[in-house]
C-alpha cells in the first residue's frame, strides 16, 4: 500500500515540474526570461483584450466608418509593441523579429473587435 501511495506522490510531482505555474509578476519584469510560445500567448491575450475594450467603446459611442478600423489595428499594434519592446525588453530576433511578434493575435482580436463593435452598436442603437 506504501508503494502505491508513493508512486502517485512521485506521479504528481513529476506532472507538477513539467507545468511550470505563471507568475504574473513576470509581466512587468524586464529582466524576465520568455520562451517564444509563453510571449505569443501573452501578446495575443493582451490583444484580445483591447479588441474586445475598444469594440465595446467603439459601438457604444457610436463610431462608423473603416477608419475606426485602421484606428484599432494602429492602436493594438501600438500596445503590443510598447509591451514587448519598451516593457519587456526583449530581443525581437529571438523570437522571429517584429513581424511575428506584431501578428501574434492580430486576427483574431480583429474578429473579437468587430463582434462586439457591431454586437453593440446594433443593440444600443437601433
Amino acid at each position: 500500500m506504501k508503494s502505491v501511495k508513493s508512486n502517485q506522490k512521485q506521479k504528481q510531482q513529476q506532472n507538477n515540474d513539467d507545468v511550470s505555474p505563471f507568475n504574473f509578476s513576470k509581466l512587468l519584469d524586464p529582466e524576465a526570461s520568455w520562451d517564444k510560445d509563453q510571449l505569443g500567448d501573452v501578446l495575443h491575450w493582451i490583444r484580445q483584450s483591447v479588441g474586445l475594450i475598444c469594440g465595446l467603446l467603439w459601438g457604444s459611442i457610436p463610431l462608423v466608418g473603416a477608419v475606426w478600423i485602421v484606428v484599432f489595428l494602429a492602436l493594438s499594434s501600438a500596445i503590443v509593441y510598447g509591451y514587448y519592446a519598451i516593457v519587456l525588453k526583449v530581443d525581437e530576433e529571438d523570437f522571429g523579429g517584429h513581424g511575428a511578434l506584431l501578428q501574434e493575435g492580430l486576427f483574431a482580436s480583429l474578429t473579437l473587435f468587430l463582434l462586439a463593435w457591431i454586437l453593440v452598436y446594433s443593440l444600443a442603437h437601433f
